[in-house]
């Protein structure tokens, strides 16, 4: 052996060398496993701006001011809902639902007040617009071209008119005709009646009183899951996962905001007043969607069992258990005839509405989703010590991707995830996704491209698991406001702490549209910022921020300082 060298590490590795044992975790100083283990000045600064409640990928907006011709760079939260795109955004979207939970759920009064008697003006337009429809139903008679344009003017003018008088909506629909295709609106036989009410239009339930003259009023929590496709174990993974219904779980995930609107309008009339609700959904081990739901007012178990166990959604498409052809051989798009065609016979592809023309009155629907038999309600008062705890409950999966809600920690449970991702990836999503060219129909608005097992539907993603739906599903009559008004509402709580050291500077952002123009800086823009430097700017501005409401709350005799993670705080930004 040469002096001075060790090809084969021995003396390195001798447990009698010198220097001893070489231990993997306490690399030499100076090597390159000593210098990987330095942490990243990037990575400081991003677990700095977490720290602080700040955006990590926050976007580059230039604000000019209209009086002034000054130009700024701000950065702007990228607003994200999950956080394995942006912690603070979706730590931030999560807590003004939450607060937005919590606002609706005890109410004692009518979150919305009836709509103000209309005026002299607005009655004198309609009457207008009910002789200029006479007129045209006329000129559509006599088939006088000129006089309908002319009578159609006349009326977007009257429209016009009465938005300009803060009339909602439209007196009557431009679209005239309505096609629409109408199937039987009788009941299964297979499903329970159900009792109907005339619908009331409060929505506040009912107060009760106690013994000793204490009136409270309280509300539920309603937990609702879909119905077993086959035995699970303690992880979720199928006992025989051969003879797991993988298709009909898929088809359930991507049919179950239907069941759930099906639900509510059923537990309504069967109630007899206008339930609202905030529900919010996420995945069962097993991955079957499950959904919790915070309900104002009280009902019978009983009479939500019955609602669920009567609730249905049938899906009438044309037959989609049996592929027509493979993913290697798929029906070709024929630019002359606007279409899809046979690769083999080049014969035209039915369009969906002559598919849909198929199904007889006979017909059955192509897939029914029901609910399962675990059904849970619990109630809660408003002084409850579990409200805050079931908030965070109902909200507790928002910030994931519906994969990632429970930790996958064994092959079986991957392997569980990968056939659930299969099964979507060819299931028809909607009437325009691509797979239905596996099935020889063609797509609703069919267009050149188009590649079964490659539609872009949220429903076919891995990460949503069949559910392409809003995760967060809100009554609109739950708190009386939309979720931008309650985000206005942190807003104006941190501007009247400022007000009274005379603070009004909301880090640039403030003051009205009028007097500011804001652009977006693109990626390719020469004037973007480097997102380091955004990053810098952020958290300086959080500083000075915090610092100013803490000034202002000591002024108004609260010494404690907010936190530097206060969703207040962090709404303002």
């Amino acid at each position: 052996m040469t002096h001075g060298t060790d090809p084969a590490g021995l003396l390195s590795a001798h447990p009698d060398s010198p220097t001893g044992p070489v231990s993997s975790t306490d690399p030499a100083a100076g090597s390159r496993a000593a210098r990987l283990r330095l942490p990243l000045a990037r990575q400081i600064l991003e677990a700095v701006a977490v720290d602080n409640g700040v955006c990590i990928r926050p976007l580059a907006m230039r604000r000019i001011d209209l009086t002034t011709g000054e130009t700024e760079t701000i950065p702007v939260p990228c607003g994200a809902t999950l956080a394995s795109k942006c912690p603070p955004c979706a730590d931030r979207a999560r807590k003004l639902r939450m607060a937005q939970c919590k606002a609706g759920w005890h109410l004692d009064d009518e979150p919305l007040p009836d709509p103000d008697p209309p005026t002299d003006d607005a009655k004198t337009l309609v009457r207008l617009r009910a002789d200029l429809e006479a007129v045209r139903v006329d000129a559509v008679t006599s088939h006088n071209v000129e006089q309908i344009t002319e009578a159609d003017d006349l009326i977007s003018q009257v429209d016009a008119a009465l938005t300009d008088l803060g009339v909602r909506g439209t007196t009557a629909p431009e679209a005239r005709e309505r096609p629409r295709r109408t199937r039987s609106t009788r009941r299964r036989q297979d499903a329970p009646d159900l009792p109907r009410l005339p619908v009331d239009r409060r929505t506040v339930g009912r107060t009760f009183t106690a013994a000793d003259g204490t009136v409270w009023r309280p509300s539920m929590f309603l937990t609702l899951t879909c119905d077993s496709y086959g035995r699970v174990n303690g992880d979720g993974t199928p006992v025989d996962p051969d003879g797991y219904d993988y298709r009909r779980a898929a088809r359930d995930a991507i049919h179950f905001p239907k069941l759930v609107d099906r639900f509510w309008q059923n537990l309504r009339r069967a109630v007899g007043w206008d339930v609202q609700y905030f529900a919010a959904l996420e995945p069962q081990r097993r991955l079957a969607p499950h959904l919790h739901a915070a309900m104002r007012g009280t009902i019978p178990r009983v009479l939500l069992r019955q609602v669920a166990a009567a609730t249905y959604h049938q899906v009438w498409w044309p037959a989609c258990d049996r592929p027509v052809y493979t993913p290697g051989q798929l029906p070709v798009w024929d630019e002359r005839a606007g279409g899809y065609t046979d690769p083999d016979t080049g014969a035209p592809l039915p369009t969906w509405d002559a598919a849909l023309d198929t199904l007889g009155d006979d017909a059955e629907p192509a897939h029914v989703v029901r609910f399962g038999v675990q059904v849970r309600a619990d109630g809660v008062t408003a002084n409850n010590a579990t409200t805050g705890r079931l908030i965070g409950y109902l909200t507790k999966y928002l910030t994931k991707s519906l994969d990632a809600c429970h930790t996958m920690t064994s092959d079986a449970q991957r392997t569980h995830v990968d056939r659930l991702a299969d099964a979507l990836r060819y299931e028809p999503c909607s009437p325009t996704c691509a797979n239905w060219l596996l099935y020889g129909v063609q797509p609703k608005n069919p267009r050149a491209g188009l590649v079964s097992g490659r539609c872009r539907g949220k429903a076919h993603r891995r990460e949503t698991l069949g559910f392409g739906g809003r995760r967060v599903l809100v009554s609109r009559k739950w708190s009386g406001k939309t979720l931008a008004d309650h985000k206005e509402d942190r807003k104006v709580w941190v501007r009247q702490q400022l007000a009274v050291l005379g603070h009004t500077d909301t880090g640039g952002q403030g003051g009205g549209a009028d007097r500011a123009v804001w652009q977006l800086l693109r990626p390719g823009d020469p004037a973007t910022p480097r997102r380091e430097h955004l990053l810098l700017r952020a958290v300086a501005d959080r500083h000075r921020w915090r610092a100013q409401l803490d000034a202002a709350r000591a002024a108004r005799g609260h010494p404690d300082p907010v936190s530097a993670t206060d969703p207040l705080l962090r709404d303002a930004a």
